[in-house]
């Protein structure tokens, strides 16, 4: 009863704030799943065969399901929804439970990006009240910002977007800087093989097509490889670059200093301001708020401010909201145009120990 009583006030609270409650389906079509997260994530979901032969899986993600909900109706301009609900997930760690109580909410469609952001973390701010707690902490990232980073260093385009794609998965990401220190990517001998076929095709008719490309297609291909750098210096400087950004932690009024001060030594051609954080207080009620450029890589569809709130009492820490920005999610998922969203969930799982 106890829980059910602090799930109800949660509830409240982010209806008060000017949320509709919607319900979403148990069970959605896998390959959502599976496209957005890799073939390897298909081992964490339930999934079965209907009668008309597709894969089915129960929901994994309650976001998912959210964003589905709005492509399916072809909905159109600004939502502000709340739902509650069970996410079905299995686990590698036997101590995790397989089915997650969670209460989410989202402003999909909107396009007042810094407001939209604020009002998520302020809604989160606010469930707190229902909640006994003696401290806590609010983590601010910005994968927007790494994702500029990446895009003004000196590394061939093909780096860029491996760097981008895979700054989530932590470990895949640390060999590929291991990868970028030493060029192990690129062949010199098959450099100087690309030259002489570059310079040859100079000669030939640019619209010639060739394998399905035009002569101009493949020279641009070409251009592209023999300009990448193949001094090793030069893969280590960027590779240090990025894991000193990534060292980067402290309160939020002076994230945007420390991030430009670290760009002015780098003599990296980026500034950021204010509309990168949507809090601009170092203490919020009983929570600390800091900046972390690693923070941010639990999911691969964050695409710019993401945060977690971890509170304490009776000397446990405890892991109980999450959010960030998905501006690509929905159009991953098949909508022709991006669609901006932005959203948080509640894990009231661990909540139970605080009511």
């Amino acid at each position: 009863m106890k829980s059910k009583n602090l799930s109800e006030k949660i509830l409240r609270s982010v209806k008060s704030k000017g949320f509709k409650y919607i319900d979403l389906p148990s069970v959605i079509e896998a390959n959502h799943i599976v496209q957005r997260s890799g073939e390897n994530f298909r081992k964490f979901i339930f999934s079965f065969i209907d009668q008309n032969g597709s894969e089915l899986c129960l929901r994994p993600d309650l976001t998912i399901a959210s964003c589905l909900r709005y492509l399916e109706n072809n909905l159109k301009g600004k939502e502000k929804i709340f739902y509650s609900g069970q996410a079905y997930r299995k686990s590698q760690n036997k101590k995790d439970s397989i089915i997650r109580d969670q209460v989410g909410f989202e402003i999909i469609g909107s396009k007042d990006e810094k407001n939209d952001d604020k009002e998520i973390i302020n809604t989160s701010l606010k469930s707190l009240q229902n909640i006994k707690y003696t401290s806590g902490t609010l983590t601010i990232g910005n994968v927007e910002i790494f994702n500029l980073l990446i895009s003004k260093l000196d590394i061939p385009k093909r780096w860029k977007l491996r760097l981008s794609r895979h700054f989530w998965r932590e470990k895949y990401f640390n060999d590929l800087l291991k990868r970028l220190e030493t060029n192990s990517d690129v062949d010199p001998t098959i450099v100087e093989i690309d030259k002489k076929r570059y310079f040859k095709m100079l000669n030939e008719d640019l619209s010639k097509v060739v394998a399905g490309r035009s002569i101009n297609e493949i020279l641009k291909r070409f251009d592209n490889k023999i300009r990448d750098p193949r001094g090793a210096s030069k893969g280590k400087n960027v590779s240090k670059i990025i894991k000193d950004f990534l060292k980067i932690k402290c309160p939020i009024t002076k994230a945007a200093s420390e991030l430009n001060k670290f760009f002015k030594k780098n003599k990296i051609n980026l500034v950021v301001d204010q509309k990168y954080f949507p809090i601009s207080n170092n203490k919020i009620s009983k929570l600390n708020v800091i900046f972390s450029t690693s923070f941010g890589r639990q999911l691969e569809y964050y695409t710019g401010m993401v945060f977690k709130i971890d509170i304490k009492s009776k000397s446990k820490n405890k892991n109980i909201i999450n959010g960030g920005r998905y501006d690509k999610l929905i159009s991953d998922l098949g909508s022709k145009n991006q669609v901006a969203a932005v959203g948080a969930a509640i894990n009231l799982d661990s909540l139970w120990l605080y009511g």
